[in-house]
């Protein structure tokens, strides 16, 4: 039986690999297994910074609020639950942005924040079904 060569199939997948691994130092750009090997490694990591970014970013948001609160004489925890006492919905992204770029705005924000926090908190109950134990069954 004659060998069979990788045709073009297995040339078209090593070809894609080193188009990912390129840049990559040494050889890890031009071997096959070297790049394969690190290809895979460099998608890992991606696919970890994916989420991580998003961890990241929240922390810097808080952080950039924080510091606005506490020129504004509150603190991080109280700010945010008196804008949810105020029904004003704005995601921390946004409220750092505020909070960098227009300090007056945020300053409003607060003076919001610190009303709803004189409100009285109401407990919602909505679309809550509360089921009965089921009877024992007699034997």
């Amino acid at each position: 039986m004659p060998r069979v060569k990788g045709g073009y199939v297995t040339r078209r997948r090593r070809k894609a690999v080193l188009k990912l691994a390129k840049g990559y130092y040494g050889s890890k750009h031009t071997l096959y297994k070297t790049a394969h090997e690190q290809v895979m490694r460099s998608m890992q990591y991606a696919y970890r910074d994916r989420k991580q970014r998003k961890r990241e970013f929240r922390k810097l948001w808080i952080t950039r609020i924080n510091a606005a609160c506490q020129l504004n004489g509150i603190k991080y925890n109280q700010f945010i639950s008196g804008l949810n006492n105020a029904n004003i919905e704005v995601n921390r992204k946004m409220l750092a942005d505020i909070a960098v770029n227009d300090p007056k705005g945020f300053a409003k924000l607060v003076e919001s924040a610190k009303k709803g926090l004189a409100k009285p908190k109401k407990k919602v109950v909505e679309n809550t079904v509360f089921l009965k134990p089921a009877p024992k069954a007699k034997n």
